[in-house]
């Protein structure tokens, strides 16, 4: 995380955003959009976190989320992390993805320049979080996230795009993760 931008207020609800190194699109098949939703399902019954808005991007994601424990920065800290050596351990055992060595390789080039990763770096290190301070900017926010696979040409419609909560907000059955929506 970013030095300059911090969750100030723990209890606060925020949006974030948070992209892979060099925006490289890894979400590009089914089994990497599962590993994130899986994972934000386990934290959202595991971990408190209150999702009230998500989309996840083939290169970014965007969550607008609360931690019930006041947690929020160890909270993303720890999705972060855990989902990176996930997605790394995806990438290395699909034997269906042509780009695994370019991906292997820019995600280790990527782990080089920074002191603080061992090996691989998946996620930017950076995730500006803005507090979610009234229900205006809460609606700015979702309508944002939402429109973002609109605005890239993804979809004419955000209810079409399957990894977004456009879905729960607008009463489809085929949501791919259940959100907080009280």
């Amino acid at each position: 995380m970013s030095r300059k931008y911090k969750f100030k207020n723990e209890e606060g609800a925020y949006f974030i955003s948070f992209a892979i190194v060099n925006w490289i699109d890894v979400f590009t098949r089914d089994i990497y959009f599962s590993c994130i939703v899986e994972s934000l399902d386990f934290c959202r019954k595991n971990k408190g976190m209150e999702i009230y808005g998500y989309c996840i991007m083939p290169s970014h994601m965007h969550l607008i989320f609360r931690s019930s424990n006041n947690d929020p920065s160890g909270l993303i800290r720890d999705f972060k992390g855990f989902t990176s050596k996930k997605m790394i351990n995806l990438i290395r055992g699909n034997t269906q993805e042509s780009r695994k060595e370019w991906l292997l390789w820019m995600l280790e080039r990527a782990g080089k320049k920074n002191s603080n990763v061992t090996k691989h770096q998946f996620w930017q290190q950076n995730n500006h979080p803005i507090e979610i301070w009234t229900l205006k900017v809460f609606e700015q926010k979702l309508n944002y996230v939402h429109q973002n696979p609109v605005q890239t040409g993804f979809v004419t419609d955000p209810i079409d795009y399957k990894y977004s909560s456009a879905r729960n907000y607008g009463n489809d059955d085929q949501t791919v993760l259940e959100i907080d929506l009280n």
